[in-house]
């Protein structure tokens, strides 16, 4: 609910804070007290259009600040109107957009009247009226919805160009074909064919470096002889057994070299064939990795990963054909279904659709508009989101939209019928000019209406007719007070004395009236029998 309104620099209103309670209030003062302009403060909170001719004169911007409690939270809307460039709105005191804060206000109020944002005018907001009258669950249209989307999106992500994916196919399948024609089966291959490399380049070295190695070994004087010396020195000398054990084993250990150095050696050919072989063999082996594995240094196990993705790439193309065939077939079911779903949301529709035209125009009937016709309609293809509700005031006249069928007061007492056939969603509900052109028997229908509405909802109404103020909560008069060369607004929330006194300034013009204010007492007396009180 709104529970506190600040505004201040806002047309007639200098500073204004109202604190609103629950139920239905009444706002009421002479004509030019501001009413309006407080209803016309509360729709610039719900995102309307800011106009800088609304400023006050001398002043260099009108500021409005609506404090709302929904359940156990609160929060301030803030619009600011510049004498000159855009508006600015807030919440909690941080920057919002005006569709942001339009979209905000629409969950906390409804206005109805001559200063009423789109409301009920929209086909979403009539089509919402119209559910919620039939009892129309969107759940299951919604996620029907939701399944054709995903099934077209999944088409669309295998695409839909089979000459595309033919070529792509070709070139995948060659890049393949070089890899596999290259024969690879050993990850580690280049490896052994560098090492292999480094003995075949240099053969003839190699071996004028093992026979130079083995002479020094095993010539006469050479190493082997040496020790054989030195050996035959220490044998048999007490104090040099152990050393002369160690230096055997260094004999033994020799043998075996110049045993493996021959054997290697022998092992050793020139082969300029070979060797030419290897070269090409690692020059297409460095090839493939740069161009298929990213640069010449990596490794043969990047190849064979980047095949095995080819590979893969050529199977999905592959079965391209019959993945395409599944999505066109989960698209046709998604289709059919959310068919199936729209016709029965389509059918719901167009059986309730006059059920409620014919009890919002019997509502009407009871607030003065009971040559009215109400119609309904509900588009012809399905679910009938196309959702219009037409009126027409006297017999003969054309059923044309609400918004071209209806004055102001009118209107408002079209929404009033409507909520109260339906109920709101919303909080606060506010209405201006909704008791327009009515009296009587007329206005109480009207302000019976409106307390019906205020048993669960805070109802704000700005009315000139004591019977329709005498049904709410709570009254509020707004007066002009002359101060020097300026003009303010002043309201006061009216206890049961000063309520007597307006309601009696309401029906006579004169507040001190005795009988005025003793016929003020009866309505409310008889308001408030009526609504159990």
């Amino acid at each position: 609910m709104l529970a506190e309104l600040s505004v201040s620099d806002l047309g007639v209103i200098d500073a204004l804070s109202l604190v609103l309670d629950p139920g239905m209030t009444a706002l009421t003062g002479e004509t030019g007290a501001g009413k309006t302009m407080v209803v016309g403060a509360i729709g610039l909170l719900t995102g309307e259009r800011a106009d800088a001719s609304v400023v006050r004169p001398g002043a260099t911007e009108a500021t409005v600040e609506g404090r709302f409690v929904v359940g156990d939270e609160e929060l301030v809307l803030t619009r600011v109107v510049p004498r000159s460039g855009r508006s600015r709105a807030y919440r909690d005191g941080r920057l919002l957009t005006a569709a942001d804060l339009a979209g905000l206000a629409d969950t906390l109020v409804d206005l109805h009247g001559q200063h009423a944002h789109v409301g009920l005018l929209t086909t979403a907001s009539q089509r919402h009226a119209l559910d919620r009258f039939a009892g129309v669950d969107l759940a299951a249209l919604d996620a029907a919805r939701a399944a054709v989307r995903d099934a077209e999106r999944a088409l669309d992500e295998l695409g839909g160009d089979a000459s595309a994916r033919e070529r792509e196919l070709d070139f995948l399948r060659f890049q393949v074909g070089e890899i596999e024609q290259a024969g690879l089966t050993d990850p580690e291959e280049d490896e052994r064919l560098a090492a292999e490399e480094a003995l075949l380049g240099d053969a003839d070295a190699h071996r004028a470096a093992a026979e130079a190695a083995a002479e020094a070994l095993g010539t006469e004087r050479g190493a082997r002889d040496l020790l054989g010396r030195a050996l035959a020195e220490l044998a048999d000398r007490p104090p040099f057994q152990e050393l002369a054990a160690r230096l055997h084993g260094v004999v033994a250990e020799l043998e075996d070299l110049s045993q493996e150095l021959r054997s290697t050696t022998d092992g050793i050919e020139a082969d300029p064939a070979r060797l030419a072989a290897v070269q090409d063999r690692r020059t297409q082996l460095s090839d493939l990795r740069r161009r298929y594995a990213g640069t010449a240094r990596s490794s043969l196990a990047d190849l064979f990963a980047f095949r095995d993705d080819l590979s893969a790439q050529i199977a999905a193309l592959d079965s391209h054909g019959e993945r395409a065939a599944a999505a066109e077939a989960a698209r046709a079911r998604a289709r059919s279904a959310l068919a199936a779903i729209a016709a029965t949301v389509g059918r719901q529709r167009r059986e309730r659709a006059p059920v409620l035209a014919a009890a919002v125009q019997e509502r009407l009937a009871d607030l003065a508009l009971a040559k009215a016709g109400v119609t309904i309609q509900v588009g012809a293809d399905d679910p009938g989101d196309d959702v219009t509700f037409l009126l027409a005031l006297n017999p003969g006249l054309p059923m044309a939209p609400l918004a071209k069928a209806a004055s102001g007061g009118e209107l408002a007492r079209t929404m009033l019928a409507l909520r109260l056939v339906v109920g709101a969603q919303v909080p606060t509900l506010v209405f201006d000019e909704v008791d327009a052109g009515v009296g009587g028997e007329a206005a109480r229908s009207v302000g019976r209406a409106l307390a019906a509405l205020a048993v669960d909802k805070q109802v704000l109404v700005v009315t000139h007719l004591p019977q329709v103020a005498a049904f709410a909560d709570a009254q509020i008069a707004l007066a002009k007070q002359a101060h020097g060369t300026t003009t303010v607004v002043r309201a006061e929330a009216l206890g049961t004395g000063a309520r007597r006194r307006e309601l009696a300034r309401m029906l006579s013009g004169l507040a001190a009236s005795e009988s005025g204010q003793e016929h003020a007492e009866e309505l409310l007396a008889t308001a408030a029998a009526e609504r159990g009180r």
